[in-house]
């Protein structure tokens, strides 16, 4: 039995984002920022697991190497980008390729730098995968948010319009029409850690 023959019961992997260098906050890496007494990395990785996807693909960029030795990366998958520094887009290019034929029906992104986009959140995402076609997001107050779910069969488009600081906006703005919204704002909140005023979210 296919696994994506229930949509109850998809097999969806959980794509996180964790390659930024922290440009606004001076250079610090944002996957080793430290929350709860550990690497911001493996928090977003946490909550992917627990909002039931399986497998993880973590994509690093800057300081990849101490990030592999400081965070626990077990289990995952870890994708290195080295032209992290062109922006969000060559992340999620190279996260997507890393899934290309594992046979898993989407992916489901998130950013390493939203600790208030919790496991409810991101389970409620996964939760509304219908078909290799689904295009999904979180939103809050009734705009798109993080984590956002892609089909399988949307990547190849994704991969190729993903430039810059982009990411997927442009397949997003062009598929607005095919685009389900879940609302979580009830269950998270979405915050980026960018500045250095951001840093007291993560006491």
């Amino acid at each position: 039995m296919s696994a994506n023959t229930h949509s109850d019961s998809p097999v969806i992997a959980g794509l996180l984002l964790a390659a930024g260098g922290g440009r606004r906050l001076g250079g610090r890496p944002k996957a080793l920022l430290p929350y709860r007494g550990r690497p911001l990395v493996e928090n977003a990785v946490r909550v992917l697991r627990e909002a039931g996807c399986g497998p993880v693909h973590v994509v690093l960029g800057a300081a990849a190497a101490e990030v592999r030795e400081r965070a626990d990366l077990n289990g995952c998958v870890v994708v290195d980008n080295p032209d992290w520094a062109e922006g969000m887009g060559s992340s999620l290019r190279a996260g997507l390729a890393s899934l290309a034929g594992t046979g898993v029906g989407g992916a489901l992104v998130s950013l390493v730098d939203q600790p208030g986009i919790g496991p409810a959140a991101a389970a409620r995402v996964r939760k509304a995968y219908r078909s290799p076609a689904s295009l999904v997001a979180a939103a809050y107050g009734g705009e798109r948010g993080h984590p956002v779910l892609f089909g399988a069969e949307r990547w190849a488009d994704i991969a190729a319009t993903a430039t810059g600081d982009k990411g997927a906006r442009v397949h997003l703005e062009r598929h607005a029409g095919e685009l389900v919204l879940v609302e979580c704002s009830d269950v998270a909140e979405a915050y980026d850690i960018d500045t250095p005023p951001d840093l007291a979210r993560l006491l």
